[in-house]
């Protein structure tokens, strides 16, 4: 547990709730009333314990939101088929139900919040010299990995993965080929950097990259530098022809915690601040609300999953524009407002998801929680 005041310069002053300075000043002719400052205790950021169950809570009244509606929530969560939901401000738990059957306990796959998971992971591996991600894809997994000629295939590099802009064909509507990541299933539409398309074969390519230069493979690499680090517990399994996260809620809500805090942990760096940045923000103009396998609110315009289509506005508009958030299938959540110093995680089958991990959810679970937090 951490509660140190030398740390609160480090954090938005939006977490900052209970610091007034009041001036009053009265001007006349004979007398100017002094400055009167009212300073209450101030509230730093949390970190729950690497190795203990423990972890602060603060209650929905401390906070001044609006208990009224916290039911109409939890009943809306409950009929769009969610498992797990936690809420967290400054790191202490303000909200953490579980329903449908589903327990504190319970793993979830994250699906392709994953994707996420991964990006952190290969700029750990950037950090440590294991790799560098303006480096050619083809000096990590050797020539012809892909069915391009020799110059089309020198343009990939590793960052064209984390911003899904290899240009590869992405087969959207044919899954086998999608996942495939033999040279005759990659074949080439554009040259890298010139369009976005959501490529899961990319990205599988990506972990093998890691798998390559780590030499322990990426599963282990991440459990080593991240996951232990910062008490998440979860596993790896094949699925879909795709690697899956699996974990608890909780080990959603740390990963969300650490994102929130832009690679910090406590007193340790986890993955540096520049990179981290690099990681949350626009990676390329075509699809403006994705940065390495992250998404990006409050943007100009969008591109979905399965689709060439550039929808005009923000990813979530009833979100606030600074979140960024690690998505899935079946709408996995996991949601990162700096503003707000506020990480929101939601597990579960699908609520009405369009494409795989954007969904009208969104939108309308942002609805609910505006409602018990304004």
């Amino acid at each position: 547990m951490s509660n140190k005041k030398t740390k609160v310069m480090k954090y938005s002053t939006s977490t900052i709730l209970s610091i007034i300075l009041v001036v009053l000043a009265s001007c006349s002719k004979d007398k100017v009333e002094p400055e009167i400052e009212i300073e209450t205790e101030v509230r730093d950021m949390y970190y729950p314990a690497v190795a203990d169950t423990e972890w602060e809570t603060i209650t929905p009244a401390e906070l001044n939101w609006n208990e009224t509606e916290i039911e109409a929530l939890y009943t809306y969560l409950k009929n769009n088929k969610t498992k797990g939901f936690m809420v967290l401000v400054d790191g202490r738990i303000v909200i953490e139900e579980y329903f449908n059957d589903h327990n504190a306990n319970a793993q979830w796959t994250w699906f392709s919040a994953a994707k996420s998971l991964t990006a952190t992971i290969a700029g750990i591996a950037q950090e440590e010299g294991l790799l560098n991600i303006g480096d050619k894809t083809s000096d990590y997994l050797g020539m012809n990995w892909s069915s391009l000629s020799t110059e089309k295939e020198d343009l990939i590099t590793v960052q064209h993965h984390l911003s899904m802009t290899t240009g590869l064909t992405d087969n959207v509507g044919d899954y086998i080929p999608w996942v495939c990541t033999t040279p005759n299933c990659l074949d080439y539409t554009a040259d890298a950097g010139t369009r976005w398309a959501y490529h899961q074969g990319a990205f599988i390519l990506l972990q093998d990259i890691l798998n390559q230069t780590t030499g322990v493979g990426f599963q282990s690499y991440g459990k080593t530098k991240l996951e232990d680090r910062i008490g998440m517990e979860g596993n790896w399994t094949k699925a879909l022809g795709l690697n899956i996260y699996n974990s608890n809620t909780r080990s959603m809500a740390r990963f969300g915690l650490l994102a929130l805090n832009k690679g910090t942990w406590d007193d340790s760096t986890i993955l540096s601040e520049d990179y981290f940045n690099e990681m949350t923000t626009t990676s390329q103009e075509l699809n403006k609300s994705y940065g390495y396998l992250w998404w990006l609110n409050g943007k100009q315009s969008y591109m979905g999953t399965t689709s060439q289509e550039v929808v005009e506005g923000n990813l979530i508009p009833n979100a606030p524009s600074d979140l960024f958030a690690a998505l899935g299938a079946n709408d996995q959540k996991i949601y990162v407002v700096p503003s707000k110093s506020l990480v929101i995680v939601r597990s579960g089958e699908t609520a009405g998801e369009t494409q795989l991990g954007l969904s009208s959810f969104d939108n309308e679970l942002w609805e609910k929680l505006n409602a018990v937090m304004n």
